[in-house]
């Protein structure tokens, strides 16, 4: 490990990992620090997975900016980094009147953000969702969103940036930092990183990484979300993303097929103190209940698998922090990161070489650079790819999960990966185990 670096990365979440990614393809020093044993453990391991088309956002903020592009950029770059993606198309749902004005608003904003929507009469959505509540009249219609495994997406920036030289830095706190010498030093336990730049990146701690740097101030509000996760009987309820409209509140409960073929049901959306909080309530999650058989009473909750809550680091802006400071000197935020962060995140990415720029760093591309990674899923591989598998290595031919048929061969390909596992959850998150009906009671 080196004591001094180009640019320091404070965050590997898949807004940190995306900046990484994308910044790896330069000739710089690079590393990522996260508080962490492991990438996307923050926000991006515990949300709903939904790659948003851009219709919600205001037009001229960098929500709109940021969601439409990285909405188009998802399809090229999930299957250049082997990340599980489906473009399934999202419906936001009206029922009364006040619903029916608010779809007209919201394909205002789509098409003046660039999106393609499309409101749709009761016969046509019923045809599309016959599961849907016969009291639903009307839907604006988004093909182009989809859905995405958070966790997945962040992990591939984060391995491929590693391939391309960038460092990671886990179980690190960052306590401290000052500017000496026209360079930061950045306190970590009994350890200093020196960086030129610094990219705060980290979610529900991003003000009080950028209070250590006397950046301008903002405040960062936890928002607990909590879920249902249904087990694949119940993954073909809806083939589509279906939110109800949406309040000042949030997007409000959605009900939406997984990647890995199960159904999401949640979020709620409640302030907090806690950044560490994620406990459910058996409260909470009836309420969420409540809300979900508005639009369909054909959930069968008995197959519920698993409850689970994440944190959304809200802030005292009403659009992203994003960008260099303006007190700090070589400090750039991407902060308040809610919904859409994980569609914008890539996009983001993009402007970080600029901006990087702007502080003097000359960034030269690499000669070599890595922008693809391959992964094996033995469970969704045809059955001659299978016998290719098993023939090259046996482990693939050894199942160890069978609610989600994952192999012997894709554990050890994750314990050789350029980021392995320090966990069984490390394990869980790339690999599948223990994500299915049995919750790893068979494993």
């Amino acid at each position: 490990m080196r004591e001094s670096y180009d640019i320091a990365i404070i965050g590997a979440g898949v807004c940190g990992c995306a900046a990484a990614f994308e910044l790896s393809k330069y000739d710089v020093s690079l590393i990522l620090i996260e508080r962490e044993p492991d990438v996307s453990m923050g926000t991006t391991k515990a949300n709903s997975g939904i790659i948003h088309a851009g219709f919600d956002a205001e037009p001229g903020t960098l929500m709109a900016r940021y969601n439409v592009k990285g909405a188009q950029m998802m399809p090229g770059l999930a299957k250049a980094l082997s990340v599980e993606y489906r473009q399934i198309g999202s419906l936001v749902v009206a029922f009364d009147e006040q619903d029916q004005k608010t779809l007209r608003k919201l394909y205002g904003r789509g098409t003046e953000n660039g999106v393609k929507t499309e409101i749709i009469g009761k016969e046509r959505l019923h045809q599309l969702e016959p599961n849907l509540s016969d009291s639903a009249v009307e839907a604006l219609f988004a093909p182009e969103a989809g859905i995405i495994s958070p966790w997945d997406l962040c992990l591939a920036f984060a391995e491929t940036a590693v391939k391309n030289g960038c460092e990671l830095m886990l179980d690190s706190s960052v306590t401290g930092m000052q500017m000496e010498n026209g360079r930061w030093n950045l306190e970590i336990g009994e350890k200093t990183v020196r960086a030129r730049c610094v990219i705060n990146a980290a979610g529900l701690y991003a003000d009080k990484i950028a209070a250590f740097a006397n950046a301008e101030k903002f405040e960062i509000k936890p928002v607990k979300g909590q879920y249902y996760l249904l087990d694949r009987s119940q993954g073909a309820v809806f083939s589509h993303v279906v939110f109800q409209c949406p309040s000042p509140a949030g997007k409000g409960v959605l009900v939406s097929p997984t990647v890995t073929g199960n159904l999401l049901v949640g979020p709620d959306a409640v302030e907090q103190r806690s950044r560490t909080d994620l406990d459910t309530d058996k409260n909470a999650l009836s309420h969420i209940r409540e809300r979900a058989d508005t639009d369909t009473g054909v959930v069968n909750y008995r197959e519920n698998i698993r409850n689970f809550a994440g944190l959304r680091a809200y802030s005292d802006h009403s659009d992203f922090i994003i960008g260099p400071d303006k007190k700090a000197e070589n400090f750039i935020n991407i902060a308040g990161m809610k919904s859409p962060g994980l569609t914008s995140a890539a996009a983001i990415a993009l402007d970080m070489p600029d901006m990087v720029r702007g502080f003097g760093l000359e960034l030269k591309p690499r000669e070599k650079v890595v922008t693809t990674r391959k992964k094996v899923r033995f469970a969704s591989a045809s059955e001659n790819e299978r016998r290719t598998l098993i023939a090259k290595n046996p482990a693939y031919g050894r199942v160890v999960c069978r609610c989600c048929t994952v192999t012997e061969g894709e554990v050890l390909d994750a314990l050789h990966s350029p980021i392995p596992p320090a966990t069984l959850d490390g394990v869980k998150r790339r690999c599948g185990t223990g994500m299915g009906r049995c919750q790893g009671g068979f494993c």
